[in-house]
């Protein structure tokens, strides 16, 4: 039988027992590793990574996971999420911690008024423009920008090579997403910049082939969009700047941007513009699946 001194003595322990364990937890960085000075920069915290739901902002997230995944990081994926008006609220309220953004039209999302059109100058803004508790790492030389394009033969028939070659053309109809019809560089800024009077056409996933059907004549195509070149498609040359620099760059938590910044940074330093065009068209014209064409770029580079 228990006597009262034996319960005593056996709850001491349990507490003891429990005290021990918990000192143990609270010697130990759960970023950096144990107290041990191991070198183990793996995270006991789930780094979850969202993309927009566009094959090339994907494919760059993609990378981003093999990467951490590589310094041992844990990483939750949360693909394919729509347009900056769906997931910004996610990144601002820590539900997501990592994004990979587009520096000018990121710029324009949280600063309408903003002046910058040259890329270190956008970067720069930007860092003044996100809130507190968001931050970005460094910018890559790869862009994917917005950009307006016609057909071949559209471009020949009215001598077009930059968007101010519009003016004067009747008729012109522009395609893009939705959210095109409401951007400083949709409809409104191409009369204020250019003098070209467009009405608009959410087209969304098919402007490409509304384009080439003839259903419009002007698309918003992104940069690094491979069916510029399988399309032979003009991208029209932007001499006032309508559109601002757009480099890929990746947006964190401030609270965790020091520790994942040597993986990132070093995919930013990596991803070169003809590089993100090849990986398009690794990933959307030849069919290579996501996590292949990710781990081949980052050995490629000897990032994994």
């Amino acid at each position: 039988m228990f006597t009262a001194r034996t319960r005593l003595s056996i709850a001491l322990g349990a507490v003891a027992v429990s005290a021990l364990a918990l000192a143990g937890c609270a010697s130990s960085d759960p970023l950096t590793g144990g107290d041990d000075g191991s070198s183990d920069s793996g995270s006991s915290e789930t780094i979850v990574i969202g993309s927009q739901a566009y094959p090339s902002n994907e494919l760059i997230a993609e990378i981003y996971a093999q990467a951490l995944e590589a310094g041992g990081f844990e990483v939750e994926r949360n693909f394919n999420i729509g347009q900056r008006d769906a997931y910004i609220p996610s990144l601002e309220d820590g539900s997501i911690d990592l994004f990979p953004e587009y520096s000018g039209n990121l710029l324009q999302f949280f600063d309408p008024d903003a002046t910058a059109t040259t890329s270190d100058d956008v970067y720069a803004a930007l860092q003044e423009a996100l809130p507190e508790n968001l931050t970005v790492l460094d910018q890559s030389s790869a862009t994917d920008q917005d950009s307006y394009n016609v057909t071949s033969a559209f471009a020949e028939e009215n001598g077009l090579v930059s968007i101010a070659d519009l003016a004067g053309i009747d008729g012109l109809v522009l395609g893009g997403n939705p959210e095109l019809e409401e951007r400083p560089y949709g409809p409104t800024g191409l009369l204020d910049t250019y003098g070209v009077e467009v009405t608009f056409n959410p087209t969304a996933d098919t402007t490409v082939d509304e384009l080439v059907a003839g259903n419009i004549q002007i698309a918003n195509v992104y940069t690094a969009d491979p069916r510029i070149g399988t399309n032979d498609l003009v991208t029209l040359e932007d001499p006032e700047g309508l559109f601002l620099a757009s480099n890929v760059v990746p947006v964190v938590n401030a609270e965790i941007a020091d520790d994942i910044a040597d993986i990132i940074n070093a995919v930013s330093a990596a991803l070169t513009p003809e590089g993100l065009v090849a990986l398009n068209v690794q990933y959307t014209v030849d069919q290579l699946s996501l996590e292949d064409v990710a781990a081949d770029w980052l050995a490629e580079n000897n990032l994994n």
